[in-house]
């Protein structure tokens, strides 16, 4: 059996329990060695097999999981933050269906979410943005023309833009070129959890600037958003005059 595990933002608490349960009973762990908190694997028992992906093949990967399955021991899949998110597990579960492998997939804290706590910022405020959305730059990956972040600056909602900081000028350009304003706030959270954390606040207009000779790296969130620092309308979860099913409205 194999299961793919969240291991979280960088925290080594914040992997689920199921996830480290899983990671403390497997006989065989692949992690993404280029971003997951190495401390993470001080939950794996004694005599398991450690194998850092960083340097593997999807071919060599799924090799170490089909020999693993042949001798009836348990993986773990170690991705960071949440999988789902530009984990490139797809392929892999394609390849495990094609091999009749069984597997499962653990959900993770994704390292937007990380951001979002350190900046004590909720992303969807009454009357500024009801939408996140997450997305990353055109690189070497390339990027649906719909999906390019000119188009989704459209929107104007809060946007977490991934795997992008060293094309921050160009991001920037983009967004403004897309409709959002040179004043627009966003904040830049380098490896969001871990105890090296980093914030850098700014504006559109200020940014590249802003982040000049403070050493962020690739592993650095963008957050573009209204929502940082602004004045908004309070829930009406919460409002007296606002009925609900648990909840009669006051006069």
């Amino acid at each position: 059996m194999v299961h793919i595990v969240g291991a979280g933002p960088g925290d080594p608490e914040l992997i689920t329990v199921k996830g480290q349960r899983y990671l403390s009973e497997a006989d065989v762990v692949i992690y993404a060695g280029s971003l997951v908190n190495p401390a993470l694997l001080d939950f794996c028992k004694d005599g398991a097999q450690i194998h850092n992906s960083a340097s593997m093949t999807l071919d060599d990967v799924v090799g170490v999981i089909e020999k693993a399955e042949q001798e009836g021991k348990m993986t773990v899949r170690l991705h960071t933050g949440d999988p789902s998110v530009y984990g490139a597990i797809q392929e892999q579960m394609d390849a495990f269906d094609k091999k009749s492998i069984e597997y499962d997939v653990v959900p993770g804290v994704s390292s937007c979410f990380a951001a979002a706590a350190a900046l004590r910022q909720e992303y969807t405020l009454p009357g500024i943005s009801q939408t996140v959305i997450i997305t990353r730059n055109e690189g070497r990956t390339p990027v649906p023309e719909a999906e390019k972040l000119r188009s989704l600056a459209a929107h104007q909602s809060t946007m977490c833009i991934y795997l992008s900081i060293t094309m921050l000028d160009k991001v920037v350009a983009e967004l403004i070129a897309g409709g959002y304003t040179p004043d627009t706030p966003i904040a830049i959270v380098q490896r969001a959890s871990w105890p090296e954390q980093k914030i850098v606040r700014g504006t559109l207009a200020t940014i590249v600037e802003d982040i000049r000779d403070k050493n962020i790296d690739r592993t650095a969130m963008i957050v573009v958003s209204r929502c940082l620092g602004a004045d908004y309308e309070l829930s009406r979860l919460y409002a007296p005059e606002f009925s609900h099913m648990f909840r009669k409205a006051s006069q």
